[in-house]
This record gives C-alpha cells, structure tokens and sequence, in this order.
C-alpha cells in the first residue's frame, strides 16, 4: 500500500475473460446491414501539456510490461495450488437483490444451444435502431502499433511521437514486441475454450451469483441486473482479481481446467439487433487486450462512425486508456467508446486485463499539467466513489460518455 500511494500504477489488476457469438443450433443467421458514413479525421493536440501526459504513459507503459509478465506468472504459480484450500473461507461483497426470476440472467451459451431467437431482454431498443449500423466502418488508416521494447529501452522520440499521437486521436493502440511468449499467449486461449466448454454446473462452482442471488463482480456470469427493462449483453464472462496476490480470492477461481483462465461471446442468431458488449468507456487507468485471433468484433466509435477493429495477427495486444487516464490527464487522452457485435456462426473470446488505483485513492488532474491558462476540467473524487457512477452510468444507458458529466 505504501508503494501504491507513491505510485498509484503500481498494479491493482483484474483480468476478465468473454465469451461472445455463441452458435444457436436452430437459427438461420440474419445478416447485418451494411454501409457506414466515414467520420472526419480526428485532430491532434500539441504543446506542453500533451508531452507531459504522454510521459505519464510512455513511463507506465514500459513498467507495465514488467507487470504483465509478473502478473501472468502470478496466475501460474496460483493455479499450480491446485483445488482450493480445505476450510477455507469465502470472502464475499454482497449486493443485496430481490428473489424476482428476472433479476438473474441466464447463461449465454446455453439461450444459443436452446432458443432460434434471442430472448427481448437482449434485443437493442427502437429508439437504439434509429440510424443504428451494427456492420461497422472499416477504419481509416491501420491501428496504430507502438513497438513497446523500442520505446522502453531507448524511449526513441519516433516512438513516442506514434505513441502521443495515438492517444491523442484514437485513444487505444496496438503494442509489438510485448515480451510475452507466443505460445504463452495460444496457451490461455486455449485455457479460456476449454473453460467455458466445462458443462453448465461446473461453471457455477465459481459463479459471481452467491446462493444464486447475491451479485458480486468476481467469478463468472455475468452484468449485475438492475432493471427489468435494461439491456443484456450477449456474453458470458470470468472476472478475477489477480494483483496483489493478497487481493485474490481463490474461490473464484477455477480448478478445471488445470491450466486456465476468460470473455466468451457466444454465436447470436440475431447479430444485427443484439450486441455482444454495449457502448461504454473503461473505467480504469489502462485495458489491455488480448483478441481472438480469428473472430473480430471489437468496435471504437471517433467522430459519430463505429469502426471495425481487425481480429489480432502476429501476437499483438491492445491497449486502450480509460476514464481514470482521462481525468489525470486532465482531458488530453479521453477514454474510447467501444463495443462488441456478435457473429452468427462463430464464438469469440477475449482476454482483458485492467489496470487501475487504489479504490481509496483520489482521482483528479495532475498538479504539473495545470495552470492559468488550462485550468482543472474534472473533480477530485476517490477511485472507489467513481468506479459506482461509472456502473450505474452506463448500466442505465444515461449517454454516450460519463466523462463528460464529471466535468467542472
């Protein structure tokens, strides 16, 4: 803790793992409608302030590297424990919910293995539909690919420029030569399949619904349901704590397979009028991203058009900076919009890990990024306050950006 109060990005991760897309064996597929109207350009940023918040990210990228590896070592040795430890008790944070049927949402996979169509709860709403293209723009220019051992062994200006750039116009990026290994990499999308083919009960023994009612973040499921009429993503997920080790809870974790870990979108017999993941921004410092290599659907939204981000090749990950890099940067990166679509035929799986602050920290603009003539855009607030607007936010479906509400 003290570490982290001198370095807030010390790292406070969760990894989550989706499934989306899964295959419905009694559905014909409906096809997305195509088309999209090009979005202008986005600008870029100059001056001071933007070199300083783009240090703040070429020193935590770098770090992060480190903390990856640490962290996907970390998952290892965990794993290595084998089954949970006899007598061991359960550390639960309980949200009270009602004992009302809709209130708990089903498995994914299991509605595609049994329904021709999705059930309402899934569907996008009329006034969702109106100019709504699910299909998605092919994007402009490649994803930006920043070459992450270049950039932390030399800090090379070229790289760095890309980097800064990248930030400024999209918000995410692509990272090269990471350091990982990449059968290390095949190995937990293999993991993460034969996860989520465990049948249905064995699954559940690491539900994040406690005595089939009582939500909490870890474990696998899915979102907390608020509403009787809020929209549902078509994926199932596993979310653990994996940093620090004194953070974990075990039992969440699966015991089966013995070599796991991750999201799961199942195939969806309606891709056109259902979403795998809504629109929303991240809420922590940093995401990173490892994508299907075959399946894409990942989508960012600049400048009023979603586009289509490429399935992963050559073993890159994906890093995009959320709400809380925004606000300490004080509105130089803004935090992404993006979503999910589904596919008819296929299941896509995606391994996220987070990266963000103490929940007792306060968040708000750096001092040396300040002055005069840039004043403060956001409010101080502590991580753990922000993280509860962020959620009920976009759970509601109160706007595009909760940023934008934050503001000063």
């Amino acid at each position: 803790r003290d570490r982290r109060q001198q370095n807030p990005f010390l790292p406070l991760c969760s990894v989550l793992v989706v499934l989306s897309s899964v295959h419905c064996a009694h559905c014909r597929p409906a096809k997305s409608s195509g088309g999209a109207v090009q979005g202008s350009p986005g600008t870029e940023a100059g001056g001071r302030r933007g070199d300083s918040a783009a240090g703040l990210a070429e020193e935590t990228l770098p770090s992060m590297r480190g903390d990856a590896l640490r962290a996907t070592s970390s998952l290892k040795r965990a794993n290595n424990q084998g089954d949970r430890a006899p007598g061991s008790a359960k550390k639960h944070s309980r949200t009270s919910m009602a004992d009302e049927s809709w209130r708990l949402p089903n498995s994914v996979q299991q509605l595609a293995a049994n329904m021709q169509e999705p059930p309402s709860q899934y569907l996008l709403r009329e006034q969702e539909l109106l100019g709504a293209n699910l299909a998605g723009a092919e994007m402009p220019e490649p994803v930006p690919t920043i070459d992450l051992g270049l950039l932390s062994a030399s800090n090379d200006p070229e790289e760095a420029a890309k980097l800064r750039s990248a930030l400024q116009t999209w918000g995410f990026f692509q990272v090269s030569n990471h350091g990982m290994e990449a059968s290390m990499m095949d190995s937990v999308f293999t993991a993460s399949r034969e996860f989520f083919q465990l049948p249905l009960e064995e699954k559940k023994k690491c539900s994040n619904l406690i005595d089939g009612k009582h939500f909490q973040v870890e474990g696998y499921g899915n979102d907390q349901v608020r509403t009787q009429d809020q929209r549902l993503d078509w994926s199932d997920r596993l979310h653990l704590r994996v940093e620090p080790e004194g953070g974990r809870n075990l039992d969440h974790w699966p015991t089966h397979p013995k070599s796991f870990r991750f999201n799961h979108f199942p195939p969806c017999p309606r891709p056109d009028l259902v979403l795998g993941i809504k629109p929303h921004a991240d809420f922590p410092a940093l995401t990173v991203l490892l994508m299907d290599n075959d399946v894409a659907g990942l989508q960012y939204l600049r400048d009023g058009t979603w586009y289509n981000v490429p399935a992963a090749c050559d073993h890159t990950l994906l890093i995009n900076i959320g709400l809380t890099m925004e606000i300490m940067t004080n509105g130089i990166f803004t935090g992404p919009m993006h979503r999910v679509v589904t596919n008819a035929d296929k299941e896509r799986i995606s391994v996220a890990m987070f990266y963000g602050v103490d929940p007792e920290q306060e968040i708000g603009p750096m001092a040396h990024l300040l002055s005069e003539e840039q004043p403060a855009q956001y409010r101080k607030m502590k991580a753990k306050d922000l993280l509860v607007l962020h959620h009920e936010h976009y759970a509601g479906g109160r706007g595009p950006r909760i940023a934008d509400t934050l503001k000063i």
